[in-house]
């Protein structure tokens, strides 16, 4: 008999399960003291039960665990003086979508140095969210592998689908399933209908193949999830942040008859790819809000301690401490006054604010 499967397939390595993974790294109380708090406060802006704004900030990718939580750290104070107008959450993505190739991500690569040890890669992002949730302050990231959820997915408050994959049936099954909110990017080339498209999906029942927490190939059968909502990255070489922009797609919304919630993301093409604009895009919606826009709810920002990006060098010793390998991104001390200027503009302006 001939064979007929597997031709490409080089090696199959066995994964340490979730539930092994979970074992080894358990989640303690003060992680999911946040973890809930989290997905509750975002549920409840989404709800319009708290009149605050979120802002999901962060570096564009999570590569050295130090740098990282040393960027925690500094969040967590700056959270704490803006959390009467604005519910900080960290943006912190292991997984890294590739146009064509590079490095993707902490969880695939650990080492940046195509080893690809995955298995440890699962570990030693579980091990980072503990530690962050642990200072209790919420997690954010994006859902790009439909297992890497079970690994992490109790350490995640709030989820990003992103622009290449909110056309994709397997991620809005496993959105439908997901315990946190969800916020689905508009397509790369700006069209919104793909976003609204994958929030009406997302909240149905839906049953896939996936894998349990003994990690063994299972028929995942979801409720749905109600907490979809439209990221705005702009698309097709312009923003979509401007006034008239905000209008189509309150419209697009209210025309698919789902809550009139808007997150503004304002990095990709909302700046240009230029991340030194990115407060400005923040100002300007910051304004709309105090001229009386009640469809904005949230922000994104690719932030990190040093300001710009940088190639990874063959020696990795010589990698620059708190710099974006993958975007670029802002300054620490840029995303500090950039929030500070947001939660001093939006004082007494948000309650309350219609659903």
């Amino acid at each position: 008999m001939q064979n007929t499967e597997n031709l490409n397939i080089e090696s199959l390595t066995v994964m340490p399960s979730p539930a092994e993974v979970h074992a080894k790294l358990p989640l303690t109380e003060a992680a999911a003291k946040t973890v809930v708090e989290g997905r509750r406060t975002l549920e409840a802006i989404l709800d319009r039960k708290d009149p605050r704004v979120f802002m999901v900030v962060g570096p564009c990718s999570i590569h050295d665990p130090v740098a990282g939580l040393d960027y925690a750290r500094r969040l967590k104070v700056l959270a704490d003086k803006v959390k009467d107008t604005v519910y900080i959450v960290m943006r912190v993505y292991f997984e890294k979508p590739r146009t064509s190739t590079g490095w993707k991500g902490y969880i695939n690569d650990p080492y940046m140095d195509d080893s690809f040890r995955i298995e440890e890669g699962i570990q030693k992002g579980r091990d980072f969210l503990l530690k962050v949730n642990e200072l209790g302050l919420p997690a954010a990231t994006e859902a790009l592998d439909p297992i890497s959820p079970q690994y992490l997915g109790d350490l995640i408050a709030w989820t990003a689908i992103g622009a290449r994959t909110s056309e994709s049936q397997t991620h809005r099954e496993m959105s439908s399933g997901l315990s946190t909110p969800v916020g689905f990017k508009n397509a790369t080339d700006g069209d919104m209908d793909v976003a609204i498209n994958a929030i009406i999906s997302s909240s149905n029942p839906h049953s896939f193949l996936g894998v349990n927490a003994q990690g063994t190939t299972a028929i995942v059968r979801t409720r749905g999830n109600r907490y979809g909502h439209v990221v705005l990255r702009g698309g097709g070489g312009r923003p979509n942040y401007d006034t008239v922009s905000i209008t189509l797609a309150e419209n697009a919304i209210a025309k698919a008859k789902l809550p009139r919630n808007l997150v503004v993301d304002c990095s990709h093409a909302n700046s240009y790819k230029k991340p030194e604009l990115q407060p400005l895009v923040l100002r300007d919606c910051v304004n709309q809000i105090r001229a009386g826009n009640q469809s904005i709810v949230g922000f994104m920002i690719e932030s990190n301690i040093e300001a710009g990006n940088q190639p990874i060098p063959a020696d990795l010793s010589q990698l620059k401490y708190g710099c974006s390998v993958t975007d670029g991104c802002i300054a620490w001390d840029t995303t500090e006054q950039a929030i500070l200027d947001m939660h001093a503009s939006l004082k007494g302006v948000l309650n309350p604010r219609q659903a």
